[in-house]
């Protein structure tokens, strides 16, 4: 008897959640819908066309959810695939990628040291 009580609590407290989450998504501006429809269309755009794999992002792909992600509410966004810690950690990684890089080397390439000593000969031999 006391399992038949749990499970009727269990029900009204989903119940009340659901009513609450009705409330709140009532209560939130058209915006706001829009660009969160938008949001998970391009999110579920993603994940279909990578079915079983780990999400990789292109840079359209960050970009549009990036701008989308901030006209969200702080709640939404902490649920979706592109969070402020992920841009943060897709800077730092581009940092890290272009300070590994090595320095484009300036001016003319160097010349052996075959063709230095053929230029000092000729130039020893035909001073005019």
């Amino acid at each position: 008897m006391a399992g038949s009580g749990c499970i009727a609590l269990r029900v009204l407290y989903l119940i009340f959640l659901q009513l609450l989450g009705l409330l709140l998504l009532l209560s939130r501006s058209e915006e706001t819908k829009d660009v969160e429809l938008l949001t998970l269309r391009h999110e579920v755009a993603v994940l279909d066309r990578q079915h079983g794999v780990r999400p990789h992002l292109s840079w359209s792909d960050r970009t549009v959810l990036a701008a989308l992600a901030r006209h969200l509410p702080g709640w939404l966004r902490r649920h979706r695939l592109v969070t402020h810690h992920t841009l943060l950690s897709w800077h730092r990684r581009l940092l890290r990628r272009k300070w590994k890089q090595k320095p484009v080397r300036m001016g003319r390439p160097p010349i052996s040291d075959e063709l230095t000593a053929l230029f000092l000969r000729l130039a020893h031999e035909n001073p005019t």
